[in-house]
């Protein structure tokens, strides 16, 4: 059996698995290239092979702050005008339409240069000069509770990002939280391209989702010819091909919410 790697072998192996070339599928290859491609962007949105979680990288650009300067100053002094600021705001990033969801993004407090009077610094030059003979309980409950503390204290950078606009926006000062030549570490959930990880066209719930799409398509063409009766006395039964198809295709939608989805929260953000 040939293992699907591409979308020519995965259309091959539906067709084969509803009867061809035994019998006739009266789908056109179109129909069949858009059925595969719902299945693979539902088995995206749905299972959770179908994405993974993974840290992205932005180096804001000397743009990135002047177009945030100049949309804080369009439009003050009128309510019409204010109205307009709001619209035109420009303070976000461009993500890659591969991006499901941003989860969040990593604070701009650079903790990796310590000064002498830093409390880190001194809690690790005081209390933990010997890791054999000093315990990290205490170390751990205090970096928790100052952690704790600098989000209380400081919060975190207010974001909103929608799939479809792919458009990542921070509340944030531009001019003074950030600098050109720094870098955003975005936490957030990309759909795999099936095109690179080909393995995704051999799993075994997109074979099957795929089939039943197909096999749909293919009872919608035959309920148009109902009762034709065809050479040998044969005649056509879509509207049947078409109930069965549906009833596979619930049955495999209920199953991936129950079984392969996600977390919901990874939808948030």
């Amino acid at each position: 059996m040939a293992v699907p790697n591409s979308k020519e072998t995965l259309k091959q192996y539906c067709l084969r698995a509803l009867g061809k070339p035994v019998i006739e599928i009266n789908v056109d290859d179109d129909q069949v290239d858009d059925r595969i491609d719902e299945a693979v962007q539902y088995f995206s949105q749905y299972h959770y092979d179908g994405v993974e979680r993974m840290y992205m990288k932005y180096q804001i650009t000397a743009d990135d702050i002047t177009r945030a300067r100049s949309d804080e100053t369009v439009g003050t002094g009128t309510e019409g005008s204010v109205s307009n600021t709001f619209k035109n705001q420009q303070n976000y990033i461009v993500m890659p339409s591969s991006v499901l969801s941003v989860m969040g993004i990593f604070n701009f407090n650079d903790k990796s240069n310590l000064n002498m009077f830093d409390i880190r610094y001194q809690m690790r030059l005081n209390d933990l000069y010997d890791f054999s003979s000093t315990s990290v309980i205490h170390y751990e409950m205090t970096m928790r509770h100052l952690d704790f503390l600098d989000h209380i204290l400081i919060g975190e950078k207010p974001i909103s990002f929608n799939m479809h606009n792919n458009r990542l926006y921070i509340g944030m000062d531009w001019q003074n939280d950030v600098a050109a030549g720094e870098y955003i570490i975005i936490e957030c959930y990309r759909k795999l391209d099936p095109t690179t990880y080909t393995d995704i066209y051999d799993d075994m719930y997109l074979k099957r989702y795929t089939t039943a799409l197909i096999k749909q398509q293919w009872g919608a063409n035959l309920s148009k010819f109902q009762g034709v009766q065809m050479l040998g006395g044969v005649s056509m039964n879509g509207e049947q091909i078409y109930t069965q198809a549906l009833d596979e295709k619930n049955k495999l939608e209920v199953e991936i919410r129950d079984t392969f989805e996600s977390p919901i929260a990874y939808m948030v953000g």
